[in-house]
């Protein structure tokens, strides 16, 4: 008996400190915010007269719209670009993979704010390259709306489609391409119906983050979106400042945000539910022999995409040492940017680096445990260890394409 509560001991610990932890700094803001979206302006009795006046006002509800639509296209734009970026990488023979890997995930490092403003710098109504393009004939307005909004989201997002789709195509099984092939299926068919559908939970785990980033970012949308009303937008507004009579206002903008999150997921683990992508790969997938004509096509594309994506990271350090004249750019080299900068005060570059390492350190001291008892001690509130399975997805739809005289692997 000792034994076993000594067995149990740690795994019991940790899973009370997670609880905790999880409900004091997860479940308690969101009951708070729930709970402000049903009580009335005294504070004391439940409504529903918020959701009400939110859910019947065309503002809000142009915002609701204006988000998921934004969201949307920018998980799609995400994935548009990095499946083939991800495939590139993966599978195909081109030069400087760990340099494109490494440059690719360089987005996630700075933050989408600081993009928006820089693409502003150079792409906004007086930005560099407006007024260059303006002077030479070229039509060109500027990056603001929601065209720029889905721009900066996918130039900043796409890492979240790129990471995980390059390992599922990296730990494709081998066979069941050969299998295909077999059957008579030709490369595009076999990419198309067999490579795919093996790494579609990835793309949609991607297109996931990325929607759910997309959506609940504030800094992107409160710099391009102008008077566009983005429900991120106008639930900080109504927070740092009502101008209703009803403060639950911002609680309702909360829980839209909140749903629209879960609703996202669940129809994720509905299109996962209903199919099987198990494989038994034991080592990483071959590369694919293509024409030399293609390799620099999948290069160039890989480089593209990069180059894009740094094109914010270039234009913050050359910015940083132009000189400003009021809130206007001008050529030349100076650091009297930095130099006014640090003259005023160390405290905003302090308090960043402070708070960044307590965090960085109190995740680890939460998170390492936490994972530790969940994949090493099975009980019913941590997942049951994982059954690898040798399965593959059914090919008999390829028959019809088989070549002849090929013949299909014969089973044991």
């Amino acid at each position: 008996m000792r034994v076993s509560l000594g067995r149990h001991a740690f795994p019991l610990a940790v899973g009370a400190a997670a609880i905790v932890f999880l409900g004091l700094f997860f479940l308690l803001p969101l009951i708070k915010v729930f709970g402000a979206s049903i009580l009335d302006a005294t504070g004391k009795s439940l409504t529903l007269a918020n959701y009400i006046n939110v859910l019947s006002n065309r503002f809000f509800l142009s915002g609701l719209t204006n988000s998921l639509g934004i969201a949307a296209a920018a998980s799609v734009c995400a994935v548009l670009v990095g499946v083939p970026f991800a495939f590139c990488l993966a599978r195909l023979p081109i030069g400087g993979k760990p340099v494109l890997l490494a440059l690719s995930a360089l987005p996630l490092v700075l933050p989408s704010f600081v993009s928006a403003y820089a693409l502003v710098l150079l792409f906004g109504r007086s930005g560099v390259v407006t007024g260059t393009l303006q002077a030479l004939g070229i039509p060109f307005e500027s990056i603001y709306g929601a065209t720029g909004i889905i721009v900066v989201y996918t130039l900043t997002l796409y890492p979240y489609v790129v990471l995980p789709v390059t390992a599922a195509f990296k730990s494709i099984d081998v066979s069941v391409e050969e299998a295909a092939q077999n059957l008579g299926a030709s490369r595009a068919r076999m990419l198309r119906t067999v490579t795919l559908p093996l790494v579609l939970p990835s793309i949609l785990a991607g297109g996931l983050l990325v929607f759910i980033e997309a959506l609940e970012n504030f800094g992107v949308p409160f710099v391009l979106a102008e008077d566009r009303p983005i429900l991120s937008v106008e639930a900080y507004k109504l927070f740092v400042g009502e101008t209703t009579d009803n403060p639950g206002s911002a609680g309702v903008l909360g829980v839209l945000l909140v749903l629209c999150t879960i609703i996202a997921l669940l129809i994720q683990r509905a299109v996962l539910a209903r199919r099987n992508f198990a494989t038994g790969a034991r080592r990483s997938a071959p590369l694919i022999e293509v024409s030399p004509a293609l390799r620099p096509l999948g290069a160039a594309w890989c480089w593209i995409v990069v180059g894009a994506a740094l094109v914010p990271f270039a234009a913050v350090v050359a910015i940083s040492f132009m000189p400003f004249r009021g809130p206007v750019l001008h050529a030349g080299f100076s650091t009297d940017n930095f130099a006014q900068l640090f003259q005023r005060s160390y405290r905003p570059l302090t308090n960043t680096l402070l708070l960044a390492s307590l965090a960085a350190v109190g995740a680890t001291l939460i998170g390492v445990p936490i994972g530790y008892v969940v994949s090493r001690h099975r009980s019913r509130l941590s997942a049951p260890g994982a059954h690898v399975r040798s399965t593959a997805p059914p090919l008999a739809h390829l028959s019809a394409a088989r070549r002849p005289g090929a013949r299909a692997p014969s089973s044991a």
